[in-house]
């Protein structure tokens, strides 16, 4: 039984774990860094605990330190998050040898999906599509692939994700270049130089399937539409997939679990894969082995909480819910606020919120670490907050998204409040099942800071 957490994380998905630990009556320690110190998480805690200065390199992603962090306060369990140390391999050995509850995964589970060539080799195995590619060591092996697969080719880091070290190729004479900037940005992100090469699907749409599993058995909990991005990083995700046939709904639900089947997978996670929704064909693209920050519309349209989940998993507990007891009610969407300005390249905007109101009432819920006062490093992720709207019929909720964007006020920094407004009115987007090319819409409302 885990009586007390120690919580390795900052910002909306501390405060998200927090809520939930609260609810199970389980005590909440946060490790935070100096930058948090004075945080709303840390205030939200029964017991905070110093991790080390503002730079993530010697906190947040201090392995020893979190380790030092949790044995100094006894506590049972470490809940990761998302980011940082969630999905290291390293720290989930370090927590079972420290006699840790990891709220994760295995070890061995985190190196297989960790290693994108490995994923790949095990979606292949477990009669996943995967999308015609393959890894390359250098320079002359790139050009030689190029040639087979075609342009456009795109070029990702083995070791990691979240658009670092990730390229596009469009003529083949770039391929050096590119090849040789992958390389250098995949080494300095992940300590990994190795990269891997897939042919580049110009319209496709992002979809993957929430999974969870307790080591004997596989669950899926639908499917989210993740599309809408910049710069490979998700802005709006929704839930059920909108404009999806519904054989090939059933198609990514089965493929989902397939592959957390084939790992024996234990906990939460999330099967992500590319459609090509005008042929009705799906690739495989890798898996997220932990919460994911969309995880509210999921819980929107299924009732559950998935980090209560993933804590029952963790103590051992066989998953509770069978395949035939999830049902699926309504839709739901969410829109990410970062502190950035989209009118000048998406630049960051650290700086001190002046004002922070967000919307409330039916169908709405608002993830967030922020208000009035707090502080935006410049050192971590600029998620302020996450606003999510759940409604009847997508319709519903995308009316509903209307207003309560239309509600939000956050004064101090830039943010990209504007640019999701500006989506929300969008008919491509009202009309739903737009793909990654998606172009955004104007934004004709000044920006306040």
């Amino acid at each position: 039984m885990i009586r007390r957490v120690l919580i390795a994380n900052r910002g909306e998905i501390a405060a998200r774990v927090m809520r939930t630990c609260d609810t199970l009556g389980i005590e909440t320690v946060l490790a935070a860094s100096e930058a948090d110190i004075a945080s709303v998480p840390a205030r939200m805690a029964a017991r905070v605990v110093r991790l080390g200065p503002a730079p993530s390199a010697q906190s947040y992603l201090n392995i020893a330190a979190v380790i030092a962090a949790a044995r100094a306060v006894q506590a049972d369990a470490i809940h990761p998050g998302y980011g940082f140390l969630s999905e290291n391999a390293a720290f989930a050995h370090a927590c079972e040898a420290a006699g840790i509850i990891f709220i994760g995964p295995t070890e061995e589970q985190l190196k297989s999906v960790g290693d994108k060539l490995r994923a790949r080799e095990i979606a292949q195995r477990a009669g996943l599509p995967v999308v015609p590619g393959g890894s390359v060591t250098g320079e002359a092996e790139a050009r030689a692939m190029v040639a087979k697969i075609g342009c456009p080719v795109l070029v990702k880091a083995v070791g990691g994700g979240g658009g670092r070290g990730m390229k596009l190729i469009r003529d083949a004479r770039e391929t050096d270049a590119t090849v040789a900037l992958a390389m250098a940005e995949a080494d300095a992100a992940f300590g990994d130089a190795r990269i891997y090469m897939e042919r580049y699907v110009e319209r496709g749409r992002h979809v993957e399937v929430q999974v969870f599993g307790d080591g004997e058995r596989v669950i899926h909990l639908g499917e989210r539409d993740c599309s809408i991005q910049r710069r490979y990083q998700k802005l709006v995700e929704e839930a059920p997939a909108p404009a999806l046939d519904a054989g090939l709904r059933a198609r990514l639900h089965a493929a989902g679990v397939a592959y957390a089947q084939a790992l024996k997978y234990r906990g939460a996670g999330t099967v992500e894969f590319l459609v090509d929704a005008a042929w009705g064909e799906f690739y495989f693209l890798e898996m997220n082995a932990r919460i994911q920050v969309e995880h509210p519309v999921t819980e929107a349209i299924t009732g559950l909480d998935l980090v209560a989940m993933q804590i029952a998993i963790a103590e051992g507990h066989p998953l509770t819910v069978a395949q035939s007891d999830i049902a699926f009610s309504g839709h739901a969407v969410e829109f990410r606020l970062n502190a950035e300005d989209p009118a000048h390249d998406f630049r960051p905007s650290p700086g001190t919120v002046t004002r922070a109101v967000f919307p409330a009432g039916e169908g709405v819920r608002v993830d967030t670490h922020i208000e009035r006062g707090a502080a935006v490093p410049p050192f971590y992720d600029s998620l302020l907050a996450k606003i999510i709207v759940h409604g009847a019929t997508r319709a519903d909720a995308v009316a509903r998204a209307r207003t309560a964007l239309a509600a939000a006020r956050i004064d101090g920094v830039a943010t990209n409040l504007p640019l999701h407004r500006a989506i929300a009115a969008d008919a491509a987007f009202a009309k739903g099942g737009v793909d990654t090319q998606y172009r955004f819409p104007a934004v004709t409302e000044p920006q306040t800071t």
